[in-house]
Parts: C-alpha cells; sequence; structure tokens
C-alpha cells in the first residue's frame, strides 16, 4: 500500500449551512479517489466501514465510507458517502470553500487536515469583515 492524499473543498452543504439533511460527503464514483478507501461489497445492501484518522493535534475521529446502494435493492440511492464529520468540521470552524485532507500512510494510517481557502479579514476596529460570496466569473 503506498501513502496517498485526497482532497476535497467544501461546499455549502456539506459545512451544514443549507440547513438541509444530508448523509454525509458525497464521494464521487472515480476509480483514483475510490481506491483511497477500502473495498465495499456491492452484494451486502449499504455496506459501510469505520475508519479511524487522526488530525494535526493527534485527536482521533472516527468517519464511516458508505455506499448507499439500494438501488439495487428496489430502492433510489446509487452513491458513496462518507459521514460522521460533522462534529470534525464544525470543530474546526471550516466553511464552504476550505479544503479537508484525507491521508492515508504507506502502513494503512489515516489522517485528516484541513487548509483554509478564506481567511476572515478584520478592520482597523478589530471588526470581522464578511465577504458576500459573489465574484465576476469570466466567460
Amino acid at each position: 500500500m503506498t501513502a496517498r492524499t485526497i482532497s476535497k473543498t467544501l461546499s455549502a452543504n456539506d459545512t451544514g449551512d443549507t440547513g438541509g439533511h444530508q448523509a454525509g460527503i458525497l464521494v464521487p464514483k472515480d476509480r483514483e479517489i475510490l481506491s483511497f478507501f477500502p473495498s465495499l461489497d456491492p452484494d451486502e445492501q449499504n455496506p459501510r466501514c469505520l475508519l479511524n484518522f487522526v488530525d494535526e493535534s493527534g485527536h482521533f475521529w472516527e468517519f464511516a465510507f458508505i455506499y448507499y446502494n439500494n438501488r439495487l435493492f428496489g430502492g433510489t440511492r446509487n452513491e458513496y458517502r462518507l459521514t460522521r464529520m460533522t462534529k470534525y468540521i464544525r470543530e474546526a470552524g471550516l466553511v464552504p470553500g476550505d479544503d479537508v485532507r484525507l491521508s492515508r500512510s504507506a502502513d494503512g494510517r489515516y489522517s485528516v487536515a484541513y487548509q483554509r481557502r478564506h481567511q476572515p479579514q478584520r478592520s482597523a476596529t478589530g471588526a470581522l469583515k464578511l465577504g458576500s460570496g459573489w465574484r465576476v466569473v469570466p466567460l
């Protein structure tokens, strides 16, 4: 097993900012990204595995990797999700646009880190300046 790192830029859904209920962060059905996680048995309904991650401060976090495959069993869902991350996201103070980085060492140990993309700015009086989130996109 070789060392690997994958990264996810958090959306408003991922951070809970939309107020909607979701079952974790959507993991794309990309072979390279899925190969980061343990294999799940598609013949089992909604197979999952618990993964222990350690952050930069040495705190352990238990995330769940789940294949919601109930479409194969008469349901509607057919997607991979990484769940049980809400507490980590909230305690780290992550916001949409920040990156979560998941790493797996050569010996199979998992770690989690983040990189802030948007640092809040403070005015001369110390008041927090909030951006609107809007920007011009060249066509």
